[in-house]
């Protein structure tokens, strides 16, 4: 890399964006208004003088016509005044031919080229004897001779120099124009990425995501990309309010779960540890109560865990059969709930459903629902009806189902309803299935059943679906 290709790295990093915003679009506009002064200027120079050579052909179409035949020597030599006629003379092919006089316009070799016919005719600024500016028209005139035809240039040049000033203040003006303009376009161009900026600085100083940037009121669909930016930051910072209000909500429902259990842990702890005043009945009572507190909030961390995190390690995953899955899990249920009933019905398409997964995860899934149902099922009751359908799997309960005012709320963290506040559990269960069937493409949901009860219904994915952080 060259100094000055180094050199100009350097101050494009030194310099923040709106300076080289409006350096950049100062210098576009100085170029293009220097380059239409210039062209202009151009134009106007070929045009004038192009007046000036339409005059001189006229006066040597007049030469040619009035003095055919004439020999080598000056036709007409008043030219140094303004409104004389056109200079003429007639010179030869060669030196020899001249005539005894001098001549009053120059005679150079082109001139004696374009009289031996061997170079066009052609037209050029000289300067008279006097000192004053002209222009000649060397052209060919009979056989071995060439006419020269000149006028004085003085208005011309005088034009000329009159509209390059001109153009020149025209395009001083137009440059210091472009960086004022530079300047606003860079100050209104980049007023949404200052008020970004601001917004995220303003957050990472406060800490507080509900700051949000104000967007220019318009028809949708027809902002600039500097606003569609600023309504990508506004949808990422609603994102960030709703991930850190719940993660606020999920150690504030933590802390309020685990004070019950923990409170009886200490109190059973602090029983055994005056072990000697307790009868042997009371130690053991003491000691269980003791293992299965220590079970409960052990399982309620481990969930905790598994629900607060972002992102998951992705494990290997493979190909899963929903069905058999479904068929463990309902093994296991009854083996965990023999004082409830299950029936189960795969049919041959539920059978045949594969997908990507993880069939831990699945199971887990399967295992929350079944509990779920068993929990509000009364022991001798009505079945927990279990069934797997095509695509879609579907667990019914006959218990006391789900109120229409809890229904929006049976998958979030932490939430019982009335009714179950009183069984065990944490809350957690549903929500985690939940997270399981969203990283696995899946869709649970939740509906009063006819006839009573609770009914929750997995529909799988039509086409595969890649595991994602919450069920990995």
């Amino acid at each position: 890399m060259s100094a000055r290709r180094r050199l100009g790295a350097r101050w494009r990093r030194r310099r923040p964006l709106r300076t080289r915003l409006a350096v950049a679009a100062s210098a576009a506009v100085a170029v293009v208004a220097v380059g239409v002064c210039a062209a202009a200027f151009f134009v106007i120079r070929y045009a004038m003088y192009h007046q000036l050579d339409l005059s001189l052909t006229q006066s040597a179409t007049r030469v040619t016509q009035a003095d055919r035949g004439e020999p080598p020597g000056v036709l007409a030599g008043e030219c140094r005044f303004l409104s004389a006629p056109a200079c003429a003379q007639i010179v030869p092919a060669r030196a020899q031919g001249d005539p005894p006089g001098r001549y009053v316009l120059p005679v150079a070799e082109p001139v004696r080229e374009v009289a031996a016919g061997s170079r066009a005719p052609y037209y050029s600024n000289i300067t008279l004897a006097d000192g004053y500016p002209a222009r000649m028209l060397t052209t060919t005139f009979g056989e071995g001779k060439a006419l020269q035809v000149a006028l004085r240039a003085d208005t011309v040049a005088k034009g000329v120099r009159q509209a390059a000033g001109l153009l020149a203040g025209v395009g001083a003006v137009g440059v210091v124009l472009a960086a004022a303009l530079g300047y606003g376009v860079s100050r209104t161009g980049l007023a949404p990425v200052a008020r970004l900026t601001a917004t995220a600085e303003r957050i990472a100083a406060t800490r507080d995501p509900r700051h949000r940037i104000e967007l220019p009121e318009g028809p949708p669909g027809r902002e600039d990309e500097v606003t569609r930016l600023a309504g990508t930051f506004n949808t990422m910072l609603d994102e960030l309010e709703r991930s850190v209000t719940a993660q606020r909500r999920l150690v504030a429902d933590a802390s309020h779960e685990l004070r019950t259990p923990l409170t009886a842990l200490r109190t059973n702890a602090e029983l055994l540890a005056k072990g000697e005043r307790l009868s042997l009945a009371q130690r053991e009572r003491a000691s269980a109560a003791l293992g299965r507190q220590l079970r409960e909030v052990t399982g309620l961390v481990g969930d905790l865990i598994e629900l607060a995190r972002d992102e998951e390690p992705r494990p290997l995953v493979e190909e899963v059969r929903p069905a058999a899955l479904l068929e463990h899990a309902v093994g296991t249920a009854r083996r965990h709930w023999p004082q409830v009933d299950f029936t189960l019905r795969i049919d041959d398409a539920g059978a045949a459903v594969t997908l990507p997964g993880v069939p831990s995860r699945l199971s887990r899934l399967l295992t929350n629902l079944l509990d779920n149902a068993a929990k509000f099922s009364p022991p001798g009751g009505a079945p927990v009806e279990v069934e797997c359908a095509g695509g879609e799997v579907t667990v019914r309960d006959h218990g006391p189902g789900i109120a229409a005012e809890d229904l929006p709320y049976v998958f979030d963290r932490f939430y019982r309803a009335e009714s179950a506040r009183a069984l065990p559990g944490s809350g957690l269960g549903l929500a985690m299935a939940r997270q399981i069937a969203r990283a696995h493409g899946a869709e649970l949901t939740a509906e009063r059943a006819p006839g009573g009860g609770a009914l929750f219904r997995l529909t799988l994915p039509a086409s595969p679906w890649p595991v994602t952080g919450g069920g990995a």
